[in-house]
């Protein structure tokens, strides 16, 4: 099914251009920043097992801290909480790119600060997510998440083939300083955001009766919580994959970062070009359509394995990076249709806790896995485990037969009088 092309006159107003251009510049810092403390840790003489264990370091306070920050996001004013975690974020990595700078870090402080850096993210991700979801009308969401995501995934792939670049030509330090400025920048732009068409949140209960609640509405949903539990698998492996094995392979058998920033570009492509197809077609199936896209997701840990040559393994990247971004752009549409707006954030936790929890024990566990079975049986792990999953979750029958809402039900007011398209969404199914 397709639909007319995107123009300003469907999409929302002031919030959504600041939370797009904010999401803009951190991915061009981030995703360099992440290649950078890779090659950091391999600078300093580190090996596999650092670099999964400074990974680790990076997702562990996402488990710990997640479903806090989703309930402190549905209670306090969200844009408030995302500047004060970009402020987080902006400290650790500028401390973290001065030592680095600096000579021979150590590799507790990479990972004290890569863990900050972690639990800024757990705080700002519910909130941010609840930001973006509420800052759209019904008629509106499809495209607008899909060009939100085709704007971010543009600047993944700046990131990837800039860090790559400046890296290969400098010190990894230089590109963490960048990431620093960029959250410095984003943060300053989010504090802009206009958050009065939310309506205050009733007096009474606390954290705990937010979490208690939240969970309620998790495991009521069978949809949403086997898709977080095969994400939990998903997510895990694709770390393993990317953030440990796939810089050493870069290094033994690809030419080092530049080419493995390439690589990590070819996916944003394939997102970009995933989003761009988002904003033409509209799955009536939105839980099939996107778990069916997910099998590619197998790809690049097989394409390590072999190992393919650069412009195969960019070739796999794409395609992967492509189904990735049609089951992301179902899953926010159909959070958005069946998500309540106070219970955004909570329950955009519980799914972020759930795609997380199994990823530090992941690529911590990934250089002793490697010195067990061999670098190649534990690619081919990797990408195994992603196709039973992923097959796994189609039994669910929610999975298969949830649809897109065709009656708008939710109007959210904008900050400006632009228009709106009078186009309604689709026919009734949910994703978290």
């Amino acid at each position: 099914m397709t639909d007319t092309p995107v123009s300003p006159a469907n999409l929302p107003g002031r919030n959504y251009r600041l939370l797009t251009a904010a999401a803009i510049i951190t991915g061009l810092g981030t995703q360099g920043a992440l290649i950078a403390a890779a090659f950091a840790v391999l600078q300093s003489g580190g090996d596999g097992g650092d670099i999964g264990l400074v990974a680790a370091a990076r997702t562990a306070p996402l488990v710990l801290f997640l479903l806090i920050g989703g309930a402190v996001a549905d209670r306090l004013p969200r844009h408030r909480v995302m500047v004060a975690a970009n402020t987080l974020n902006c400290l650790s990595q500028a401390v973290f790119a001065w030592l680095v700078l600096a000579g021979d870090p150590q590799l507790w402080q990479m990972m004290l600060l890569t863990a900050l850096c972690g639990t800024g993210q757990a705080f700002f991700g519910p909130a941010a997510e609840g930001m973006l979801l509420s800052s759209v009308g019904r008629e509106q969401a499809s495209r607008a998440f899909a060009l939100f995501r085709m704007s971010t995934q543009s600047a993944v792939i700046g990131g990837a083939a800039l860090g790559g670049a400046m890296i290969a030509a400098m010190d990894p330090g230089w590109v963490l300083a960048v990431d620093a400025a960029a959250f410095a920048v984003a943060g300053a732009l989010r504090a802009f955001l206009d958050v009065s068409h939310i309506p205050p949140r009733a007096p009474g209960g606390g954290l705990l009766v937010d979490l208690r609640e939240g969970w309620r509405d998790f495991i009521g949903r069978p949809w949403l919580w086997s898709i977080v539990a095969q994400f939990s698998v998903v997510v895990a492996a694709a770390a393993a994959a990317e953030s440990v094995y796939g810089p050493l392979v870069a290094r033994d058998h690809l030419g080092g970062a530049r080419p493995w920033g390439f690589a990590l570009a070819a996916f944003g492509v394939g997102t970009l070009g995933g989003a761009l197809l988002m904003t033409r077609w509209k799955p009536r199936r939105l839980l099939l359509a996107g778990t069916l896209c997910v099998f590619p997701l197998a790809l690049p840990s097989a394409g390590l394995a072999v190992p393919l040559p650069v412009a195969a393994l960019c070739l796999v990247m794409f395609v992967s990076g492509v189904g990735i971004e049609v089951f992301g752009v179902s899953w926010m549409t159909a959070m958005h249709q069946e998500i309540p707006e106070e219970k955004l954030s909570r329950l955009s936790a519980y799914d972020w806790f759930g795609s997380v929890a199994m990823t530090p024990a992941a690529t911590a566990l990934a250089g002793p896995v490697e010195a067990m079975v061999g670098r190649s049986t534990a690619l081919w792990s990797c990408a195994g485990l992603i196709v039973l999953v992923t097959g796994a979750v189609l039994f669910v029958p929610e999975v298969r037969t949830l649809t897109r809402a065709t009656v708008v039900t939710r109007q959210v007011p904008t900050t400006t009088h632009e228009p709106v398209s009078a186009d309604a969404e689709g026919s009734g199914g949910r994703l978290g």
